[in-house]
């Protein structure tokens, strides 16, 4: 192959990639993603908070796996994508919440319940006769499409994952922290870890309309990674995660919006790039500025 063919392949490729023709035309047919793009990026970036300090990655992404069993479920009986996801997500989210804080009884159940829900998903997708697209968007995404009731759906779920953080944040950080204290003060802490697991639940839902089951784990879990890198106080790292979820979900819509590939590798590439900048930063820092950020507020 030539010199000549190998750029203009580049070139082809790069215009799948990044491509800004017509970009102003194009803008005002993604107002639904944007809003639903910012709602998601804040709201996952303060739930990540709490997994991250909660050790829960992987309790996402076994949510997530039923989630788009869910999902699938739901686009292969013709109802509601969005009702599927959230029914599959909370059916996961009760089982993992019942088990407490035995990791090692949840981490388990989880490796047990990852493979069936996806393949029970990839059953689903299979006997689907339906646009290749809506397959591939259980996986990877598809919010460049979101439409009107879709977008109400989802930032009213969002609304609801906030509410209820505001409602038990401050009980469900202290037991996170030190479960045996908490409980000797009185603080509920079986039911606190099942009302976050549920909150979870809806909060993965949402996000698997967006990036799809494979990838949630950018917008659920990667803010709060990257700002516990650069700050050791308990509130800048909920700032400062919030932020990250914002800048990574609209910055990957707007790179989506004029290219001919899903936004998942936008919205992974940003929150990636992120955490690999925080990760240089707090080597950088003395050592006395990496204590770790996850003492309770209030205690």
């Amino acid at each position: 192959m030539t010199i000549g063919a190998m750029a203009v392949i580049g070139v082809g490729w790069w215009n799948r990639i990044f491509d800004f023709t017509g970009y102003g035309q194009l803008l005002p047919l993604v107002r639904n993603s944007l809003v639903v793009a910012v709602v998601l990026g804040v709201v996952g970036g303060l739930v990540s908070v709490v997994v991250i300090q909660r050790d829960l990655p992987f309790a996402v992404h076994g949510i997530s796996e039923l989630s788009f069993a869910g999902a699938a479920a739901a686009l292969l009986a013709g109802v509601s994508v969005v009702v599927g996801s959230i029914v599959g997500s909370l059916l996961a989210a009760v089982v993992i919440g019942a088990l407490g804080v035995r990791a090692r009884d949840r981490n388990s159940f989880i490796g047990v319940l990852m493979p069936f829900g996806l393949g029970l998903g990839v059953l689903c997708l299979a006997l689907y006769q339906g646009r290749t697209a809506n397959k591939f968007g259980l996986l990877i995404g598809q919010i460049v499409a979101v439409d009107t009731p879709q977008a109400i759906w989802l930032v009213g779920v969002c609304a609801l994952v906030a509410l209820g953080l505001g409602v038990i944040w401050r009980p469900l950080r202290f037991a996170g922290v030190d479960p045996e204290s908490a409980a000797a003060r009185g603080v509920p802490v079986g039911a606190l870890s099942v009302a976050f697991m549920v909150l979870l639940g809806l909060a993965v839902a949402v996000s698997v309309q967006v990036v799809g089951a494979l990838l949630v784990l950018s917008i659920i879990c990667t803010p709060a990674a990257a700002a516990q890198r650069v700050t050791a106080s308990p509130r800048m790292v909920v700032v400062l995660s919030m932020t990250f979820g914002f800048v990574s979900m609209v910055g990957g819509v707007l790179l989506a919006l004029g290219a001919a590939v899903p936004i998942s590798p936008y919205v992974t590439t940003i929150s990636f790039g992120i955490y690999l900048g925080c990760r240089i930063i707090g080597h950088l820092r003395p050592p006395s500025g990496r204590r770790s950020s996850s003492r309770a507020p209030g205690r």
